[in-house]
């Protein structure tokens, strides 16, 4: 299987998990690809670190095929320098990643007209290549509305209009900028964030999108279970939602599946650190889609073969983990961890 949107986090943060880890993880549970996003500790924005993550990945982990997105910054000259970089070293740097809102990093370029000059710079720089989003309005987050003893309030703070907006907001900002590459938006989280997509791809747009195993899993009160530690961007939302973004997942509209894998200590958890292992997730997920009736050929092109497709990579046989060790693998990945978040998934 691939996962086209993990954080391995290493570094400078190796207390929450290394790269040779979070790969032995990752092949534990079936996956053998993965894609790492940029906003490390230092960040992937800059050539020097963006050669030494894939040698320290080639030297943690030989056997697992590794890419990673490059970071996109406020600065014309670093955007124009990843875009050589990318199209010098495709596929090892599989991509860009331009955070529209600010989540674990700071990286975000949340200005408006920031985001239109981003993908301005692309569009003279001639790229082509797959650009992926985390889209959330800065505008609309409401961080006086959570309680950090209640992750539920989470949702409240960044409400599904801050998904909506800012998806709105990247299809028009890369079209008015005649941007040629395709736009991913990560990990959706609300149903008509997902129409404006199908409304975008209906018109021509290469554009697509992801679920990721939490989103489609668990509501915003699975949260208020604080053991689950379920806090993340986009945070959980309605059971509306998530049960329309699962059967949306069964019937085929959504692109593939990403864990958005993102460790932390659990210390950081109690302060509120947004993001959680991924990898056992996956694989709950694929069990609840079985027993819903998914047959192999959605399941394998959700956890694979779509994302060969649109990032041009060569086609390959997509395995995915017999239905019958499905749970003792499930089982295997949570005891990695001494802490993760998907040991009491109540699968729906």
């Amino acid at each position: 299987m691939i996962d086209p949107h993990v954080h391995l986090r290493d570094w400078r943060q190796a207390a929450k998990e290394t790269l040779s880890h979070g790969m032995e993880v990752a092949l534990e549970a079936g996956i053998d690809e993965l894609f790492d996003m940029p906003n490390t500790d230092p960040p992937l924005t800059e050539r020097s670190l963006i050669l030494k993550r894939l040698e320290d990945a080639r030297v943690a982990n030989p056997t697992m095929r590794y890419h990673l997105f490059a970071g996109l910054s406020a600065d014309r000259d670093q955007v124009f320098a990843v875009v050589h970089l990318a199209k010098q070293l495709f596929p090892q740097v599989i991509g860009l990643k331009l955070f529209a809102g600010h989540s674990t990093g700071n990286m975000g370029l949340v200005d408006e007209q920031l985001q239109r000059s981003v993908y301005g710079w692309l569009a003279q720089a001639d790229y082509q290549g797959v650009v992926a989003i985390h889209a959330e309005k800065e505008s609309l987050l409401h961080g006086e509305r959570e309680d950090l003893k209640d992750a539920s309030t989470h949702s409240l703070a960044r409400p599904v209009e801050a998904e909506v907006a800012s998806v709105v907001d990247q299809l028009r900002f890369s079209e008015e900028a005649g941007f040629k590459g395709h736009l991913h938006v990560c990990h959706l989280s609300s149903t008509e964030a997902l129409h404006r997509i199908e409304q975008a791809k209906k018109k021509g747009r290469r554009v697509s999108c992801a679920v990721t195993p939490h989103h489609v899993l668990l509501n915003m009160l699975d949260a208020k279970d604080a053991a689950l530690g379920a806090r993340m961007n986009p945070p959980l939302r309605s059971e509306t939602e998530r049960s329309a973004l699962f059967a949306a997942l069964l019937e085929g509209r959504i692109d593939w599946i990403e864990t958005d894998h993102a460790p932390h200590t659990l210390a950081d958890k109690l302060a509120g650190a947004s993001g959680i292992p991924g990898f056992s997730g996956l694989l709950l997920l694929v069990k609840a889609m079985i027993e819903r009736g998914a047959d192999e050929k959605l399941l394998r092109s959700l956890l694979g073969e779509r994302v060969l497709q649109v990032f041009g990579l060569p086609s390959r046989p997509i395995s995915i983990p017999a239905y019958d060790t499905l749970c003792s693998l499930s089982q295997t990945a949570c005891e990695a961890y001494p802490y993760d978040s998907y040991a009491n998934f109540r699968l729906r």
